[in-house]
């Protein structure tokens, strides 16, 4: 699926090529090609658990921010991809101003610091039951794997490790593909022997109990579960025709997203009753239960390792991605203080992504003190929604306002009716960052002071307070010595 920009090399996408304007060959992909790109970078079964909750009801809290935000996001993202080069930064600092394109950038970064405690709490749940099952809601066990585990990926990704730019590719068959359509079928034949669903499948439970609004809160964790989508629309100009292309390749790729949404999710629902799905280790319970149903239950154990695998696989490609595309920018433009625009040998920043484990470490430990690690794992998931939430609200600011400040700038493609497809995800995205402030009623008996104070607290400290000290702090000595000679007056 990649390209080349060698002329002398053919293309390994099955596309034709031309010469470009600069003599170049250009390399073509088909829109099918671009879909299954896509699908491979949004897709993962670990929401599945989350969603599963609701039984039939998740197909439809999975269509519901795929039509408001997934297509929207995805839209939006190849405009902005084809007309500026640079990602969310160039994006938004075009439309909104260089403040605020840091801050788009730095929510990219800060939203890894509550997510990877979140992910290695699924990691630690999955893992469990390959040892013993009973330490999937232990909270010591899973801080102790998340700071573990955090810390060995600094030390590999530090190393500069070659490999690990082909774990992504190696996650999607191994830990997604291959487990979801085993889990799927066996919940498929599970039903056709006879066994009752252990969830409502009826027509009259299509919709989600309305509880108020605590009912639908689950439905944020979708959020997080679409983002990235936008990433994949830097390939818009290696279509043949963008414009037409474009749309069908993401209409193609938001009906695979769906089917590896939904269907994983619906057949945990068909084996475990909701009061006793746990949020991290959902998929494996469901897993234990069918290969116990079908007296094969040392698979689950086969099953858990590869799940691990390929959840470490994908920590790993993101783990400096973020952080050193953060350096980078910070050396230009003087963001970050000069402690932690460093590199090591290997190229890898080592001082930003120390202090990010810091931080890691420290909500790790929150794990060992939490009774409930369902209940932190989802809070965590919300911080890293929320703090998200806040560069897509700005994409969709920025393309709007580039459509009036930029007209005639070159785009490879223009969203039809730009400002109801970015309004429609600018206002989904408001609501979702409200709904996520209100506890979910599978969570009734925690305290509400301690949700507010974590979500609120997380979504305050690292999506606002500090990257706006960096910006009131920022020092004309804090840009790079590489770089200052461009622009001696740069602030």
């Amino acid at each position: 699926m990649t390209t080349t920009d060698d002329p002398s090399e053919p293309a390994r996408t099955g596309g034709a090529s031309r010469p470009d304007d600069d003599g170049t060959r250009r390399q073509f992909i088909s829109w099918g090609t671009l879909a299954l790109m896509t699908t491979a970078s949004v897709a993962s079964l670990r929401p599945a658990p989350a969603m599963a909750i609701y039984g039939l009801a998740a197909i439809f809290l999975y269509l519901l921010p795929a039509v408001v935000f997934l297509l929207p996001t995805a839209l939006v993202g190849a405009e902005l991809a084809s007309g500026w080069q640079g990602g969310i930064y160039r994006w938004v600092g075009e439309g909104l101003g260089k403040p605020l394109g840091f801050l788009a950038v730095w929510c990219q970064f800060a939203m890894t610091i509550a997510y990877y405690p979140s992910l290695l709490a699924y990691v630690a749940s999955t893992f469990a039951y390959v040892v013993d099952p009973s330490l999937a809601e232990n909270g010591p066990y899973v801080a102790v794997v998340i700071i573990v585990v955090y810390w060995s990926g600094v030390w590999i990704s530090s190393r500069g490790t070659k490999a690990i730019a082909g774990l992504s590719a190696f996650g999607l068959v191994v830990g997604t593909l291959i487990p979801g359509v085993v889990l799927v079928l066996l919940g498929m034949v599970f039903l056709a022997q006879g066994n009752p669903s252990a969830q409502p499948m009826s027509a009259d439970h299509w919709l989600p109990p309305w509880t108020g609004l605590a009912s639908l809160v689950l439905i944020v964790n979708n959020f997080l579960s679409y983002a990235g989508m936008e990433m994949n629309g830097v390939h818009v100009s290696s279509l043949r025709e963008p414009k037409r292309e474009y749309p069908k390749s993401m209409f193609l790729a938001t009906g695979l997203v769906l089917l590896i949404f939904i269907l994983p999710a619906l057949a945990i629902a068909w084996v475990i009753p909701s009061e006793k799905l746990s949020l991290t280790a959902g998929l494996m319970q469901a897993f234990q239960a069918f290969f116990d149903h079908f007296s094969v239950g040392w698979l689950t154990r086969v099953v858990g390792v590869m799940l691990v695998c390929a959840a470490l696989g994908g920590m790993l490609t993101w783990l400096s991605g973020p952080a050193k595309g953060l350096v980078l920018l910070s050396r230009q433009e003087g963001y970050l203080p000069p402690v932690f625009q460093r590199f090591n040998r290997a190229g890898a920043p080592t001082p930003i992504m120390a202090a990010q484990g810091v931080i890691t470490t420290l909500i790790g430990v929150l794990y060992a003190f939490s009774h409930d690690v369902s209940s932190a794992y989802w809070m965590f998931s919300v911080v890293t929604v929320q703090i998200y939430l806040i560069a897509y609200l700005l994409m969709f600011a920025a393309v709007v306002r580039l459509r009036r400040t930029q007209p005639s700038a070159d785009r490879g493609f223009r969203v039809p009716a730009v400002r109801t497809v970015a309004g429609v995800g600018f206002l989904a995205s408001v609501l979702a960052l409200a709904i996520g402030f209100v506890p979910p009623e599978q969570f009734g008996g925690q305290p509400l002071w301690r949700y507010l104070l974590i979500v609120g607290g997380g979504l305050l400290l690292l999506g606002i307070v500090i990257p706006a000290a960096l910006l009131a702090f920022r020092k004309p000595s804090w840009v790079h010595p590489d770089h200052r000679e461009e622009d001696p007056a740069k602030p």
